[in-house]
């Protein structure tokens, strides 16, 4: 199982959840399997996201398309930009599953 994880500053939780309902990149086509959002206990204004894909091409397309996707402000409207100046760039890499257990 290969997740690409995200993490990126908001300015508010409501705008940026209604931003990925619409589901810009196309999740399901694109091939995530299951995702999976969290926001810090102490940091309202940040979310990490991660998506599941069965193979490790179809997470690395789907990072492009995510690219895409924060480049257009009217696309995500709640990354936190300057005037002026792009969106702040969110964090994100493609990470492989080793192991996991259930207790």
């Amino acid at each position: 199982m290969f997740t690409v994880k995200i993490e990126h500053a908001i300015r508010d939780f409501e705008t940026w959840k209604a931003a990925f309902d619409r589901d810009p990149a196309g999740r399901k086509q694109s091939g995530v399997r299951r995702y999976r959002v969290f926001r810090p206990m102490d940091d309202p204004g940040y979310v990490i996201i991660d998506l599941d894909f069965d193979g490790a091409l179809e997470a690395r397309a789907f990072l492009e398309t995510m690219r895409k996707v924060w480049s257009r402000a009217e696309l995500s409207p709640a990354l936190l930009r300057e005037p002026g100046a792009a969106a702040a760039s969110p964090q994100a890499r493609i990470v492989l599953e080793i192991e996991s257990r259930d207790y």
